[in-house]
This record gives structure tokens, sequence and C-alpha cells, in this order.
């Protein structure tokens, strides 16, 4: 019951209420990052949900698009401004999906949302992370984060299906906001971003 109906109106709670509660911050946030990155503060790209269906996911944008003398982006490290840095280290990068959680996209907790290329490149057991919608955070956010492999990230998604609660759920929004407050797993180690999955897991 949890699964198929509260969860979705405790989403929809908790993500409005928090959306006001947080839209100081918000606001204040949008306006550096405007500044920051040439008028561009969010940052947009699909991604898919539940079943694969595909949506637009909405954050903050942490890094700027220069390029180089040949066109191409720079380096993610090089991108990553200073008020981006700060953004992305307190995770208020992630307080525009709220948005998305309102619209259905998303829900407060769940497997985290990847580039829809990797939807080939899942085996049988992996693509059951599809099984529920995506979440702000999720059970592998508060066990490693970008800081563990592809295939421990996949076996702690799917741990998640199968034995998803409304406790569990409570657990893992309470660790979240622990690791958030403590700045812990934001970034895989040496880089700004996770590396990229290819498969073979």
């Amino acid at each position: 019951m949890y699964k198929t109906f509260f969860k979705t109106i405790v989403d929809v709670i908790v993500s409005a209420v928090g959306f006001l509660v947080l839209s100081p911050i918000f606001i204040i946030v949008t306006i550096c990052l405007y500044f920051s990155n040439d008028g561009k503060p969010f940052f947009f790209q699909l991604r898919p949900g539940k079943d694969g269906k595909i949506f637009k996911i909405m954050k903050f944008k942490t890094m700027n698009d220069k390029k180089d003398t040949n066109g191409e982006l720079l380096p993610d490290a090089e991108r990553l401004t200073k008020t981006g840095k700060f953004v992305r280290k307190t995770s208020l990068d992630e307080l525009p999906q709220l948005l998305n959680v309102l619209k259905g996209d998303m829900s407060l907790v769940g497997p985290r949302p990847l580039l829809p290329e990797y939807l080939l490149l899942y085996n049988d057991f992996q693509k059951q992370r599809h099984n529920v919608k995506p979440g702000i955070t999720g059970w592998a956010q508060i066990n490693g984060r970008n800081a563990i492999s592809w295939e421990d990230k996949f076996n702690l998604d799917v741990w998640y299906v199968q034995h998803l609660s409304a406790l569990l759920d409570l657990k893992i929004i309470l660790r979240t906001i622990r690791k958030v407050v403590k700045s812990e797993d934001i970034t895989a180690a040496n880089s700004v971003t996770i590396d990229r999955f290819n498969g073979g897991n």
C-alpha cells in the first residue's frame, strides 16, 4: 500500500512544504548562479524515470560552459565555479529536483536517475532499478554515493527496490540529512563527477 499509494502522497506533501520553507535559499542560490554562470542558473538534462520513461531533470548549474581553442568544453574541474563548488558541497544543487517530485517524475527516495544512454547497457538485474521512480536521494547515496563502484551502486539500488518501505525511506532521509551536514561522499576520488558507466558489471 505504501509503495503504490502513500509514497506518492508523502512525496507531494513533503516536497511542497520543503520547497516553500527553502524558497529563500532557492532564490539566493539562483541569483548567485545567474551571475557566476553568465545568466544560466539552472541545468536541464534528460534522464530515465520509472519504467525507463524519459523526463527532464532540473538542477542548479554548478559548472560554466567555457571551451578550449577547439571549441570543446574544458574538463569538469576547470569549469566548476567557486559558487558552484559551494552549492555542490552543500548538495544545494539537488534542490530544484523538488519540482521534479511535485511533477511526478521523481520521488524523494529512490535510485538516482542516470543517463539515458545507460539504458542499453543494463543487464536484467540492473534494469530493476527502474521498477520505481528515481529519487533525489537513495540507498546507494547513503552508502557511498560517488565513492563506490558501479557494481556496488546497482546492487544497492536493486536492494532498495526489493525492500522498499516507509521505514526504509525515513531511514534514508535521516541519514541523507546527516551526510549533507557532514559533506560526506560528495564526489568520487580525484574527480568532480563520477566516471561514466560502460556496462560489463
